[in-house]
Protein backbone atom coordinates (compact mmCIF):
# COMPACT_ATOMS: atom_id res chain seq x y z
CA UNK A 1 0.00 0.00 0.00
CA UNK A 2 1.27 3.45 -0.83
CA UNK A 3 2.03 5.90 1.99
CA UNK A 4 -0.73 8.14 3.27
CA UNK A 5 1.25 11.16 2.01
CA UNK A 6 1.35 9.69 -1.49
CA UNK A 7 -2.35 8.82 -1.28
CA UNK A 8 -3.15 12.45 -0.45
CA UNK A 9 -1.32 13.54 -3.62
CA UNK A 10 -3.00 10.97 -5.86
CA UNK A 11 -6.46 11.25 -4.26
CA UNK A 12 -6.69 14.88 -3.08
CA UNK A 13 -10.47 14.81 -2.82
CA UNK A 14 -10.54 12.00 -0.23
CA UNK A 15 -10.84 13.54 3.23
CA UNK A 16 -7.81 12.96 5.44
CA UNK A 17 -9.97 11.38 8.17
CA UNK A 18 -11.22 8.84 5.64
CA UNK A 19 -7.70 7.93 4.58
CA UNK A 20 -6.69 7.66 8.24
CA UNK A 21 -9.55 5.24 8.86
CA UNK A 22 -8.54 3.09 5.90
CA UNK A 23 -4.87 3.01 6.95
CA UNK A 24 -5.80 2.12 10.56
CA UNK A 25 -7.99 -0.67 9.21
CA UNK A 26 -5.31 -2.08 6.90
CA UNK A 27 -2.25 -1.55 9.09
CA UNK A 28 -3.67 -2.20 12.55
CA UNK A 29 -6.89 -4.15 11.92
CA UNK A 30 -8.94 -1.43 13.63
CA UNK A 31 -12.66 -1.32 12.77
CA UNK A 32 -13.87 1.61 10.70
CA UNK A 33 -17.04 3.64 10.98
CA UNK A 34 -20.21 2.61 9.20
CA UNK A 35 -19.46 4.41 5.93
CA UNK A 36 -16.08 2.76 5.39
CA UNK A 37 -17.34 -0.58 6.68
CA UNK A 38 -20.04 -0.44 4.01
CA UNK A 39 -17.45 0.28 1.31
CA UNK A 40 -15.09 -2.43 2.55
CA UNK A 41 -17.91 -4.99 2.68
CA UNK A 42 -19.07 -4.08 -0.85
CA UNK A 43 -22.32 -2.46 0.29
CA UNK A 44 -22.51 0.57 -1.98
CA UNK A 45 -26.11 1.35 -1.05
CA UNK A 46 -25.13 1.42 2.63
CA UNK A 47 -22.10 3.58 1.87
CA UNK A 48 -24.17 6.15 0.00
CA UNK A 49 -26.70 6.25 2.85
CA UNK A 50 -23.99 6.79 5.50
CA UNK A 51 -21.65 9.16 3.66
CA UNK A 52 -21.16 12.67 4.95
CA UNK A 53 -20.95 15.55 2.47
CA UNK A 54 -17.17 15.25 1.96
CA UNK A 55 -17.22 11.50 1.47
CA UNK A 56 -20.19 11.78 -0.90
CA UNK A 57 -18.17 14.09 -3.12
CA UNK A 58 -15.18 11.74 -3.02
CA UNK A 59 -17.06 8.44 -3.28
CA UNK A 60 -15.64 7.42 -6.66
CA UNK A 61 -12.09 8.20 -5.53
CA UNK A 62 -12.56 6.28 -2.28
CA UNK A 63 -13.80 3.23 -4.16
CA UNK A 64 -10.90 3.54 -6.59
CA UNK A 65 -8.43 3.82 -3.68
CA UNK A 66 -9.87 0.71 -2.01
CA UNK A 67 -9.76 -1.23 -5.28
CA UNK A 68 -6.18 -0.21 -6.05
CA UNK A 69 -4.56 -0.04 -2.61
CA UNK A 70 -6.39 -2.07 0.01
CA UNK A 71 -5.46 -5.77 0.13
CA UNK A 72 -8.18 -7.83 -1.52
CA UNK A 73 -8.06 -10.31 1.35
CA UNK A 74 -9.41 -7.55 3.62
CA UNK A 75 -12.38 -6.29 1.61
CA UNK A 76 -15.13 -7.22 -0.81
CA UNK A 77 -17.57 -8.87 1.60
CA UNK A 78 -18.62 -8.73 5.23
CA UNK A 79 -16.95 -12.09 5.83
CA UNK A 80 -13.61 -10.87 4.47
CA UNK A 81 -13.83 -7.67 6.48
CA UNK A 82 -14.66 -9.51 9.72
CA UNK A 83 -11.88 -12.04 9.10
CA UNK A 84 -9.41 -9.18 8.59
CA UNK A 85 -10.44 -7.52 11.82
CA UNK A 86 -9.83 -10.71 13.81
CA UNK A 87 -6.49 -11.40 12.13
CA UNK A 88 -3.31 -10.54 14.02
Amino acid sequence: MISIQEARKIYPDIPYYTLEGLYQYVDNHIPTGGFLAAILSNDLFGAVNQADVNNSKALVSIIHFVYMEVPSISCGSKDKMLAWLTRT
